[in-house]
């Protein structure tokens, strides 16, 4: 039988018991969805490879793309417990996401999206999909084909925000080799800061990333090293010509 496609419909009012700051919250469907606008992705469990490598991350990394084209508040569902959902935000890239657990899959049930992976041994869990919901009623859903596995295909990040506004300029992020102490780094990072670029910085030093690593990525021995986009820039002269020509 066919997964429904329930856009139209209002979401189905359920109330989820969360653990926050050691005390135990309820929080319902109306406190998530009344009066906002809301993009919820939903997925069959946390700690899982495609959910923690990339549904999770690319979401919380365009976030701030989604609230500056009116979103409120993007919500990631997974039939798992409180504790678990909480374990995975603190393990995850996930400072914009708020993680729901649908403990009993009542939320998933009530979209229609529980399905059985006893097979993987994981019970009854969530299809992937992902949804825009206005005051709490779908407006567009992205489920993903039933087929065999864990297909994503279309509930990702980029397909929704694609949705919501076809020309919302993605944000460049880049990747910093440095070394504490380092002035030119500092000078990079200032550069990137300026030009509104997040970036991630990457510590060379004598344990864990060390020289031979970062000459093995970017065929280089000095820092900084600078990646935009997957592209290598170079060091903070090559950056500054860059960012010139932007």
């Amino acid at each position: 039988m066919a997964l429904p496609n329930r856009e139209g419909q209002s979401v189905p009012n359920v109330t989820f018991p969360t653990r926050q700051n050691n005390q135990w919250v309820n929080v319902t469907t109306d406190e998530i969805f009344k009066g906002k606008t809301v993009v919820v992705f939903s997925l069959p469990g946390a700690f899982t490879p495609t959910c923690s490598s990339t549904h999770l991350p690319r979401y919380n990394e365009l976030a701030p793309v989604f609230f500056e084209n009116g979103v409120d508040e993007i919500v990631c569902m997974s039939v798992n417990d409180t504790f678990v959902m909480n374990e995975w935000a603190a393990d995850q890239e996930a400072d914009n996401v708020r993680l729901i657990p649908d403990g009993n899959g009542e939320f998933s049930e009530g979209m229609g999206m529980l399905v059985n992976k006893e097979d993987l041994g994981f019970g009854m869990r969530s299809w992937r999909y992902s949804m825009l919901v206005k005051d709490g009623v779908i407006e567009k859903m992205f489920i993903e084909p039933e087929v065999p596995g864990d297909p994503f295909e279309v509930s990702d990040a980029d397909t929704m925000l694609s949705y919501i506004n076809p020309n919302a300029k993605h944000p460049s992020v880049a990747t910093v080799f440095s070394k504490d102490g380092c002035p030119f780094c500092a000078k990079a990072k200032s550069m990137l800061e300026d030009a509104n670029i997040h970036y991630e910085e990457i510590k060379v030093s004598h344990s864990g990333v060390t020289s031979r690593t970062l000459r093995a990525v970017a065929n280089a021995g000095t820092v900084p090293q600078i990646f935009i986009d997957g592209e290598y820039v170079g060091g903070s002269e090559e950056l500054e010509a860059y960012l010139a020509k932007k």
